[in-house]
């Protein structure tokens, strides 16, 4: 009876929709003693083992200039300061199995996104647990990477419409292909049980390309520690979390770009020795996040915070991981490696209930740190790839009810002053958006 209720337990957490706090996350490893919605139970036996779930969000956007460039849903088109769009349009399937003891043995989820643009997939993986100690797990397939905090956090339930200028840059379309070792208890009762180490390995590129152009893969690691109730702070809930990232790309070329100290100013320095070719250039983060909620009469006011710092190699005109190997004119590009950091801080705050919520956020992202302002010059070879951003957004979130979420948030983007044609001053790219979210 005992195992027959742990495991009931476990699906209907599992495949419940509800709002519970590990609930909100792209690839979290539900446990038995998760908060449940009510009536979970009837809708397990309904399902059997199966739940489907999904959500659209239409939005309309209005941008400070037409055919501007903008991390919040892609780039504006150039004769267009406003529009219309359907951001995400998801549906979901998730399938638990049982043994004989009703103690979970595997968990399957494929997820598909479509949109004006087309269909995508999103999710397609598995899982499989071990029973004895109900210690470890192992996920394989196209998920999300375990690295920090915002890039995990759904976007069915995160209170930004986007993540981070910073998120969306390293970790381009947050999945890739696979295999994650989950170490953490399912019976999280003492500290030690709290803790949660996810350590995996993958292509690299994510899903931003079609296939791995190199043979090199990536190791992605996250250690945690679950939600837990501080009764000494008034009864609030903290968790955190350091993660790395030890991975890199294969030049296919015998140039290379880093940033160097070169006749006593920074610029873009040029290797090329032959050595370089199948050289790896370095993709290597380190990262660190802190959460903390202080439960108030009706609702609860929270702080987020999270900074990472590292190499990142990509491109000239992009500090973004390339989906393909750049190429031009048949001519393999040569990778650039620039030392960078970045961070974001959430403050969100209910407005008398639950469902009234306002949001402020602020992030930067700074792709170069060891230049800036009137040193970046085209003559140093350096282009708007390396320019510091720093984002303010404020928005409101109101839940109507649990199908139902209209956000309405604006983006103060401002970009550092250079000496690039076009980037002398700030570039007008401020953002409104307004959404409605449907989930079922």
């Amino acid at each position: 009876m005992k195992y027959r209720i742990t495991g009931l337990l476990f699906v209907i957490a599992l495949l419940s929709n509800s709002q519970a706090y590990s609930q909100r996350f792209l690839m979290d490893l539900v446990d038995t003693t998760n908060q449940m919605g009510r009536g979970m139970l009837s809708i397990y036996e309904r399902y059997n083992r199966v739940r489907i779930s999904g959500y659209i969000q239409p939005q309309f956007q209005y941008i400070s200039k037409k055919g501007a460039e903008t991390y919040g849903g892609g780039n504006f088109s150039g004769q267009s300061n406003n529009r219309f769009m359907l951001r995400r349009g998801r549906l979901r399937v998730d399938y638990a199995h049982l043994n004989k003891k009703n103690e979970p043995t595997s968990y399957f989820v494929f997820q598909f996104d479509g949109t004006e643009r087309g269909v995508a997939i999103r999710d397609f993986w598995g899982r499989f647990y071990e029973n004895k100690f109900k210690i470890f797990a192992l996920t394989t397939g196209m998920f999300a990477r375990p690295f920090g905090y915002e890039v995990n956090l759904s976007s069915a339930t995160r209170e930004t419409p986007e993540r981070g200028r910073m998120s969306q840059i390293l970790m381009r379309t947050e999945r890739d292909i696979g295999a994650m070792l989950t170490v953490t208890s399912r019976n999280s009762v003492t500290w030690q049980q709290r803790l949660k180490l996810d350590l995996g390995v993958f292509n690299g590129q994510g899903m931003s390309g079609p296939v791995d152009y190199d043979s090199h893969k990536d190791v992605i690691g996250r250690l945690s520690v679950k939600p837990s109730k501080v009764s000494g702070l008034g009864g609030a809930i903290v968790s955190g979390a350091v993660s790395g990232y030890a991975g890199g790309i294969t030049s296919q070329s015998a140039i290379l770009y880093r940033t160097k100290a070169n006749a006593g100013e920074y610029a873009m320095v040029r290797d090329s020795s032959d050595r370089n070719l199948n050289k790896l250039a370095p993709r290597n983060y380190a990262g660190a996040d802190f959460q903390i909620s202080f439960p108030n009469r009706k609702g609860e006011t929270e702080f987020r915070l999270e900074y990472i710092r590292g190499d990142q190699t990509a491109t000239l005109a992009s500090s973004e991981t390339p989906g393909v190997y750049p190429v031009t004119n048949g001519i393999k590009d040569p990778l650039y490696t620039r030392n960078f950091d970045g961070a974001y801080f959430y403050f969100l705050q209910h407005l008398g209930s639950l469902e009234h919520q306002f949001v402020m956020k602020y992030d930067w992202y700074d792709p170069n740190k060891r230049v800036s302002g009137a040193d970046i010059t085209d003559a140093r070879g350096f282009s708007k790839s390396d320019l510091r951003y720093d984002t303010i957004g404020m928005g409101y979130v109101y839940t109507a009810n649990e199908s139902l979420k209209f956000t309405f948030y604006y983006d103060f983007v401002r970009n550092e002053k250079s000496a690039l044609k076009g980037f002398e001053t700030d570039v007008s790219d401020d953002l409104f958006t307004c959404r409605v979210q449907y989930n079922f």
